[in-house]
C-alpha cells in the first residue's frame, strides 16, 4: 500500500506557525520579565535565573529531537512540543510560587528547541531545490515574533495583566497544536531503528564540526546584536532609552527583509557566495555603527548588519542538511546544541567587556567573530570540495 503524499506548501505553511510560535513565546516571556519580578519580588540574580533556566531548556530539546524525528517522524514529537508549551505558559500564568515557575519556564524552553530544531529540520527535508532559501524564508517568521511581540506587547500591557496576556497565547497556541494534527506531514527517515553508529559518527565529521563552529560564531554574533545594541546605542550613542529602542528595532527590520529576499532570490545561487557576501555586509554595518557617534548613522548600520547577517544561520543550515539529509534532525539537533553555546555565553562575554573597556571596545568582539567565520568558510568549502 503506497503511502498518501504530503502537501509541501501546507507542511511548509505549518512549519513556518511553528517558527512563529517559538517567536512569539520566547519573546513574550522576556518582555513581561519585569511584571514577573514584581510580582514575586526576584532580585536581578533570580530572574536571570530564569532566563538562563530556559536557555537550558532550549539546548536540552535540541539535543534530543533530532533521534526522535529521524526514528518517529516530525509530526507526533512537534504536537507533543506544542502541548508542552501550552502546559508551560499555563503554568508561568499561574504560578504561585517561584520554583513552579521554574519548571514552568524551563518546559517552554524546552519544548521550544524542539519546535525550533524541528521545523528547521523538516524545512530542510522538505526544500530539495534550495535548503538554505526555504530555511531563510522560515526565519522570516521569528523575526516577525521578535519585532511585532515587543510592539504588540507595548497596547496590551496596559490594559491587561501579565496573567491575562500568557493565558491568551497559551490559547494561541493550542490553536496552532490543532491545525499540526490535521497535516500530513513526511515519513519517518528511519521508521526501522536510528542507526546509532552513523549518528556518532556526525560528532567525527570535520566538516560538520567546522559548520557547527560557524553556527557557534553567528549565534554568538546576533545574540550580542540583539540582546546589547539598545544599551550600545544609550551608552556611546547617547540617546534616551525609548529611541534606543527603536534604533534596536531597525536590527529586526533588517534581519527579517534580509531572510525574505533570501528565501524569494536566492534559491539556486552558491551557498558559499551568499555566506561570504552577508558576512562582509554584515561586518560594514557593524563596522558603521561603531565608528559613528550620530543616532541616524548609528541605526543605519545596525539595520545593515541585520540584513547581512539574515542569510547566514539559514544557509549554513543549508549545507548541514545537505551533508545528512537521511538523519537532518540529528545533525540539526548537534550543530543547535553548539550554536546555542555561542548563543548563551557571547552576551555574558560582553557584559564583562563592556564593565572593562566599554561597550563600543567590546563590539570589537563581532568583526573578529565574523572574520574568523570567513576562515571557516574558506576552510570547509575547500574540504566539501575534495570530499565530492
Amino acid at each position: 500500500m503506497i503511502e498518501p503524499q504530503y502537501n509541501r506548501r501546507a507542511v511548509f505553511a505549518v512549519a513556518c506557525l511553528g517558527m512563529l510560535v517559538f517567536g512569539v513565546v520566547v519573546t513574550t516571556l522576556g518582555s513581561i520579565l519585569p511584571s514577573i519580578i514584581g510580582r514575586f519580588g526576584l532580585q536581578k540574580a533570580q530572574a536571570g535565573s530564569l532566563l538562563l533556566l530556559m536557555n537550558l531548556g532550549v539546548m536540552g530539546g535540541s539535543l534530543i529531537f533530532g533521534p526522535i524525528v529521524d526514528r518517529h517522524g516530525f509530526k507526533s514529537m512537534l504536537v507533543a512540543s506544542l502541548v508542552m508549551t501550552v502546559i508551560g505558559i499555563e503554568g508561568v500564568a499561574f504560578a504561585d510560587t517561584f520554583g513552579l515557575l521554574r519548571a514552568s519556564v524551563f518546559l517552554v524552553g524546552f519544548a521550544g528547541g524542539v519546535i525550533n530544531g524541528g521545523t528547521n529540520a523538516l524545512v530542510a527535508d522538505i526544500s530539495i531545490e534550495g535548503r538554505g532559501a526555504g530555511l531563510s524564508l522560515l526565519g522570516i517568521f521569528f523575526g516577525l515574533g521578535g519585532f511585532g511581540v515587543p510592539f504588540t506587547m507595548s497596547f496590551l500591557i496596559e490594559r491587561f495583566s501579565y496573567t491575562e496576556i500568557i493565558c491568551g497565547v497559551g490559547a494561541a497556541v493550542f490553536f496552532t497544536g490543532v491545525i499540526f494534527i490535521a497535516v500530513r506531514f513526511p515519513a519517518p527517515k528511519q521508521p526501522q531503528g536510528f542507526p546509532l553508529r552513523q549518528g556518532f559518527e556526525i560528532l567525527r565529521n570535520p566538516a560538520l564540526l567546522l559548520l557547527a563552529a560557524m553556527l557557534l560564531l553567528q549565534s554568538g554574533v546576533e545574540m550580542t546584536a540583539s540582546g546589547w545594541s539598545a544599551a550600545y546605542f544609550e551608552e556611546e550613542v547617547a540617546v534616551e532609552k525609548g529611541r534606543a529602542v527603536l534604533l534596536l528595532s531597525m536590527f529586526w527590520v533588517g534581519l527579517t527583509l534580509g531572510r525574505w529576499l533570501a528565501g524569494a532570490r536566492l534559491k539556486h545561487v552558491n551557498p558559499y557566495h551568499v555566506v561570504m557576501t552577508s558576512i562582509l555586509v554584515g561586518g560594514a554595518g557593524v563596522v558603521l555603527m561603531l565608528l559613528v557617534t550620530n543616532p541616524l548613522a548609528a541605526g543605519i548600520g545596525i539595520f545593515v548588519a541585520g540584513f547581512g547577517f539574515a542569510a547566514i544561520f539559514p544557509f549554513l543550515l543549508g549545507l548541514v542538511g545537505d551533508l545528512y539529509p537521511d538523519i537532518s534532525g540529528t545533525a540539526f539537533g548537534v550543530v543547535f546544541v553548539i550554536a546555542l553555546v555561542g548563543g548563551s555565553t557571547f552576551p555574558y562575554m560582553i557584559g564583562v567587556l563592556g564593565d572593562l573597556v566599554g561597550l563600543r571596545a567590546a563590539f570589537l568582539v563581532i568583526p573578529v567573530s565574523l572574520t574568523l567565520t570567513l576562515f571557516l568558510l574558506h576552510s570547509v568549502k575547500a574540504r566539501l570540495t575534495r570530499d565530492e
